[in-house]
């Protein structure tokens, strides 16, 4: 608690809470009973408003939601299932960043993406050997995908500075999972991300090899974000794509803490992640 409530003395916007905390300090000299008195009070009014702070869904919420402390776990997990989308920023120019049309993310990469792959072929490589290197880029984008939704997405987190970045990283999509416009990637991070990852590929793989791999991972990430906005805004009617819909959807309202695959539920069955069917719980 000691310090969650340093946390909030330290980080909070509210000038007037950080005055009130070198109040004690700067007034005129007074008994070391009556200062220490007058610090514990301040101590337990700051956790007391800590504790009832609630986020005006009317106003810009990114400089909010750290102001909830431990409650934004609970909070950033109920989710608004609504169309209508938050404000993010008062700034015109940082709230157009956060907004992404789904179908920006094919446009822009899948250029790049045929462009790595056509680097390889040029390199030598044979139809088949480029198939390979692409479906295993993929493959290994399926558990690059389940890492990062599993240990950074959903981290757990109290501080201001932690609760505003884990929910516009991930938080928001939870409380407002009908955000269509927050629920890809925007591009500019992206690029910012992929370029030490293609460094990386380079370094472990051969140069012929490298290009088309990277491709692949690429074109998994595309798959990744086109797919997971279809389960939130499509209506499937074939048996698979109805599954996935009905996987991702637990994950977002029944059983949060499994459910990390959105492609495929591949890496939950392997790390034990598998959410219980209902049926199974009922009989528990």
């Amino acid at each position: 608690m000691a310090e969650s409530e340093n946390g909030i003395m330290a980080e909070s916007e509210n000038a007037f809470a950080a005055s009130a905390f070198r109040f004690p300090f700067q007034s005129q000299p007074a008994s070391s009973t009556s200062s220490a008195f007058r610090f514990t009070a301040l101590r337990s009014e700051q956790t007391m408003v800590a504790q009832e702070f609630t986020v005006d869904l009317n106003k810009p919420l990114v400089f909010q939601v750290g102001h909830l402390g431990e409650a934004y776990q609970d909070w950033v997990h109920r989710p608004i299932v609504s169309k209508e989308r938050p404000r993010f920023f008062k700034s015109d120019f940082w709230e157009f960043c956060t907004r992404t049309a789904w179908w920006v993310v094919p446009v822009i990469w899948l250029p790049v993406v045929c462009w790595f792959i056509s680097m390889s072929m040029n390199m030598g490589h044979t139809l088949g050997q480029i198939s390979f290197m692409v479906i295993f880029g993929i493959y290994i984008w399926t558990l690059i995908e389940y890492i990062v939704h599993r240990f950074l997405f959903h981290i757990e987190t109290s501080s201001y500075w932690g609760n505003t970045m884990h929910y516009l990283i991930h938080g928001c999509h939870h409380k407002h999972p009908m955000d269509s416009l927050r629920l890809v990637f925007p591009p500019t991070a992206t690029a910012v991300l992929i370029v030490p990852i293609w460094n990386l590929v380079k370094l472990f793989f051969p140069t012929s090899m490298a290009p088309a791999l990277f491709g692949g991972g690429l074109l998994g990430y595309v798959m990744y974000d086109v797919t997971h906005y279809y389960l939130h805004h499509g209506q499937p009617t074939g048996e698979m794509p109805k599954h996935l819909k009905k996987y991702h959807m637990n994950h977002h309202f029944r059983i949060m803490n499994k459910g990390f695959g959105v492609t495929s539920s591949l890496w939950d069955r392997a790390f034990g992640t598998l959410p219980a069917s209902k049926v199974a719980e009922k009989t528990r």
